[in-house]
């Protein structure tokens, strides 16, 4: 896998289900998100042509817990030694404390829903393996050790603790699953469990200055993001 430079500081790893992204810190790396289970082996490639070594790893942040987001956690942890962070309402799901709810289909995305899996079943990952969550994060929080200032924003809706990382310098937005691009459009991220919030969520990120989003299903929007996001009609997605 060749990592795909967004910004002089952020770069993507691209998977066929939930890409991973890196960022560069002041004194190492972070990781957001972790692609499926056994996606750690192709991770760490990537990391290592970025002229990064594990122990680099600082932290890992998970958006929220749905298995290619938090797939390869546990096995980066173990390769890294470094820290996990995710949203609060989230970390029991992550930590395997409790059973994640399930998100509620729309008509249009059950079927989707279904090939997604089917793919998954397919490709024969291994079993998921929770992982403890190390800082547990909330709405307006900040992030330590970063190159720029990083805001946490709390975006309810495609899980009860989802969260997107705002580094507020460079104007580079990390949405999660809120949303996702298809063909060079902003679209409200499918498989929600509380849809009116996650379009809420989808128009409180596209009140940020943006110019670059990074998303985790798709295309980045490399130029022009918050425009986008703000010319976008969530409400009448994926229905």
């Amino acid at each position: 896998m060749e990592p795909v430079q967004i910004t002089s500081a952020v770069w993507q790893l691209p998977f066929p289900v939930g890409h991973v992204h890196v960022v560069r810190l002041a004194d190492g790396y972070a990781l957001i998100d972790t692609g499926v289970p056994g996606s750690a082996p192709a991770i760490l490639d990537a990391l290592g042509r970025l002229g990064c070594r594990p122990q680099d790893v600082r932290q890992i942040v998970l958006t929220h817990f749905h298995l290619d987001h938090i797939g390869s956690a546990a096995d980066l942890v173990a390769a890294t030694g470094a820290r996990v962070l995710a949203g609060a309402g989230d970390a029991p799901f992550i930590s395997g404390a409790t059973p994640g709810p399930e998100p509620v289909f729309t008509a249009a995305e059950r079927g989707l829903h279904e090939r997604v899996t089917a793919g998954l079943a397919d490709a024969g990952l291994p079993p998921l393996e929770h992982v403890p969550v190390d800082v547990e994060l909330h709405d307006g929080d900040t992030l330590d050790g970063w190159a720029e200032p990083v805001r946490v924003l709390h975006a309810p809706g495609h899980t009860p603790g989802a969260i997107a990382l705002h580094l507020t310098s460079s104007g580079v937005l990390f949405p999660g699953d809120t949303i996702a691009t298809v063909e060079g459009r902003a679209v409200l991220g499918p498989f929600n469990v509380d849809r009116a919030e996650a379009v809420a969520a989808f128009r409180r990120l596209a009140a940020l200055d943006v110019e670059t989003v990074c998303v985790a299903h798709g295309l980045p929007l490399l130029k022009g993001g918050g425009a986008a996001l703000r010319a976008a009609v969530p409400e009448n997605d994926w229905v």
